[in-house]
């Protein structure tokens, strides 16, 4: 494979800015096979040693994983956090034991969340990530200080509706905007560590919300008010700090401050071209954009981050009220326990991106974390000692939260095209929001203390997920096969179509 270079400008003062390099990737070798995934890295190296190419990757890894990582941490507390605060006094006062007023509160969050996602992509490419990301993260920001102050619970549902609109943005630009820094053969790492940081604040909020209710009394609000106005504050600073740390696209034309020099992101640029052959965006179009719809597999990834996220947001929403009411662990303990799961799941998390980058597995992992919930929700719900039960949840919470990065690098590795990566992007997280709405009713008021409906739910959504990637891997094995006997070219309708394509499975 060689690298050819047609266009550069030289600058080593441009920061984020991006290249407006073009680049032509030769190969001989398919992309996608290991072979291809090494030699871009290491073919036509801009003069940089294989130290100093760590080093940049290292850069962007801080710069643009860590910071997307704590906002992230910031919108998945303050997304889940109503567990929390419902056990720290929220469902006496705002008396959301009579029907199901907590899943509805729970629920209509998603509905917004759903339906705004979509065009989420579009925004983040049209603004920029900085104005895009900083400003929504702002914003739900003062709308959680706020929920610190409602009298009615019909208010607080009103609050997580436009709650829903400005979190809907977030998630798939991030997950679009990872994919477009690195080579398919990293972004599985990236996206662990990612969501890994989100892990960390599911594992303290627990006890970060347990530390916060001692405030209780302080200028005359409950504990759990305290919980909405700190965590809110919280999100606003790092809203604040996002605007200014956060990075554009590698190849945008935007002015921010000084992160790469021209030289720096002309090789970014022409590694991830050479990895996949789709690294500048074309215009938009409307018709050609909503056409990528038509692709099954884009649904298939879909359908996968719904079952798993259907398991995620019912441990992030009921975990705590599980642990209490059907285990019988007191509050404080409650509150406390949520967090060695999560920090079993970041563990398995880590392990298993670093195992499918190494050696170019995706189906498998996921496989491999469905089963740790299959065997882990038997377990939980049915053990008569509550000990093993709490076994159990390690189980799930490790299993299901692993899925998540795993599910993304899985659509990552196997879409071509910025565009149908953009709408792929907002298709799956979307699916992920509907996943939400399932895991806020799988476990309803009138099946406690066993709740066992709702652990059928999530066992049949495991059981699902593993058909749907059997038969992928399957398609894309037998794909792959007939493109290495020459028979067709894979992904060969795309615009950014470059001969040699292979599917990861």
């Amino acid at each position: 494979m060689s690298l050819v270079k047609e266009k550069t400008q030289s600058s080593d003062n441009v920061g984020g800015a991006g290249s407006e390099a073009a680049y032509k990737v030769k190969s001989d070798a398919p992309l996608g096979s290991s072979s291809s995934a090494e030699v871009a890295i290491a073919t036509d190296d801009f003069g940089f040693t294989p130290e100093e190419q760590k080093a940049i990757i290292r850069r962007v890894d801080r710069r643009l994983v860590l910071t997307i990582g704590a906002m992230y941490c910031v919108s998945l507390m303050d997304r889940t956090n109503l567990g929390a605060a419902n056990i720290a006094g929220m469902q006496a006062e705002l008396e959301l034991s009579i029907g199901d007023r907590y899943s509805i509160i729970s629920l209509v969050f998603f509905i917004t969340y759903v339906v705004f996602q979509p065009p989420s992509t579009v925004v983040v490419r049209a603004i920029g990530p900085r104005i895009h990301l900083g400003l929504i993260t702002l914003l739900w920001g003062g709308l959680m200080i706020g929920m610190g102050f409602v009298k009615e619970w019909q208010a607080m549902a009103a609050l997580r509706v436009v709650l829903g609109i400005l979190e809907a943005g977030f998630f798939p630009s991030c997950v679009y905007l990872l994919s477009t820094w690195y080579t398919r053969y990293e972004v599985g790492k990236r996206n662990s560590v990612f969501f890994m940081v989100g892990c960390v604040a599911a594992a303290f909020a627990g006890i970060l919300a347990y530390g916060i209710m001692q405030m209780a009394g302080l200028a005359g609000l409950s504990g759990w008010r305290w919980i909405f106005i700190i965590e809110g504050i919280l999100t606003c600073v790092l809203g604040a700090l996002g605007y200014w740390l956060l990075v554009d696209f590698p190849d945008s034309k935007r002015k921010i401050w000084s992160f790469l020099n021209q030289r720096e992101l002309d090789w970014i640029c022409a590694r991830v071209q050479a990895d996949r052959g789709d690294v500048k965006a074309r215009p938009f179009n409307l018709v050609k954009y909503l056409r990528t719809g038509l692709d099954i597999k884009i649904w298939a990834y879909a359908m996968i981050f719904f079952n798993t996220t259907t398991v995620t947001y019912a441990l992030a929403y009921f975990l705590p009220i599980i642990l209490n009411q059907n285990m019988g662990f007191t509050v404080g303990q409650a509150q406390c326990l949520v967090a060695p799961p999560y920090a079993l799941a970041g563990i398995v998390m880590y392990g298993t991106s670093w195992v499918g980058d190494k050696y170019h597995l995706r189906g498998p992992i996921i496989i491999f974390n469905m089963l740790l919930v299959i065997i882990g929700l038997p377990i939980m719900g049915f053990h008569s000692n509550a000990n093993v039960r709490y076994f159990g949840v390690f189980l799930v919470t490790a299993g299901a939260n692993s899925n998540v990065p795993a599910a993304m690098s899985y659509q990552a590795n196997n879409i071509r095209g910025q565009w149908k990566r953009a709408f792929c992007s907002a298709t799956f997280v979307s699916f992920g929001g509907i996943g939400g709405i399932a895991g806020s009713l799988v476990f309803r008021s009138q099946d406690k203390p066993d709740y066992k409906p709702g652990l059928y739910a999530c066992i049949a959504t495991s059981l699902l997920n593993l058909i749907i990637v059997a038969a992928l891997t399957l398609t894309f094995w037998r794909a792959n096969k007939k493109a290495d006997r020459g028979e067709i070219e894979l992904e060969s309708a795309e615009e950014e179509f470059q001969p040699g394509f292979r599917y990861t499975y």
